[in-house]
């Protein structure tokens, strides 16, 4: 199960514009049985398996994840270890990987540490499959500032003419998006070829 919630992240944080080498993208499940393995033998569990990366051309920009050990409730302690574990390596981004629910300290916890950093939390049970790779899911592709401005200046829009999305839609949390980004999604039409419609996080 781990493996395969580790296989959709690495996906995902591709798809967030991440480097994240081939290898891991490629991981076998005996590759990761037996990093399991040793891991387990030396003592260690799930909190070992950090995944570190960095935009592609931004190395400065960096993204930790974290797999708290924890089969209960998640308490504030893993968010401690975590946003110490940040503010010690100067990263402002991290996503949280948990088995069981925040407890309401921990949640707090988490929109606490926000003004310093962005700590985003997914359940494994969304990480186990790749929604984006459903077949009945189009295209989503997150529109950089630049193209927002392009997109509302072509159209004569302002931004809250748009269609909206939520910010806690799977696929906005997919890409990690944030209020007022703006998502591309493109549909295949049977008369036009492609049906593109635009979407606003709100």
């Amino acid at each position: 199960k781990l493996w395969r919630v580790r296989k959709t992240v690495f996906q995902m944080l591709q798809d967030r514009g991440y480097q994240v080498a081939e290898r891991f993208l490629e991981e076998k499940k005996e590759q990761f049985e037996q990093a399991w393995k040793q891991m387990t033998d030396d003592g260690g569990g799930r909190e070992k398996f950090i995944i570190l990366v960095h935009k592609r051309n931004f190395p400065d920009q960096q993204l930790i994840v974290f797999f708290p050990d924890e089969n209960k409730r998640i308490g504030v302690k893993p968010i401690r270890i975590l946003a110490e574990k940040m503010d010690e390596k100067k990263i402002r981004e991290a996503i949280l990987v948990v088995r069981q629910p925040l407890t309401p300290f921990a949640r707090t916890a988490v929109n606490e540490a926000m003004s310093k950093m962005r700590i985003e939390v997914f359940h494994e049970s969304e990480l186990i499959i790749n929604i984006t790779h459903h077949e009945l899911v189009p295209q989503h592709v997150p529109l950089t500032d630049e193209e927002k401005a392009q997109l509302l200046n072509r159209y004569k829009l302002k931004e809250s003419q748009l269609p909206r999305v939520q910010v806690t839609d799977p696929l906005a949390r997919y890409f990690g998006m944030r209020k007022s980004q703006v998502m591309k999604i493109i549909r295949p039409s049977e008369t036009a070829g492609r049906y593109v419609t635009y979407r606003l996080v709100v």
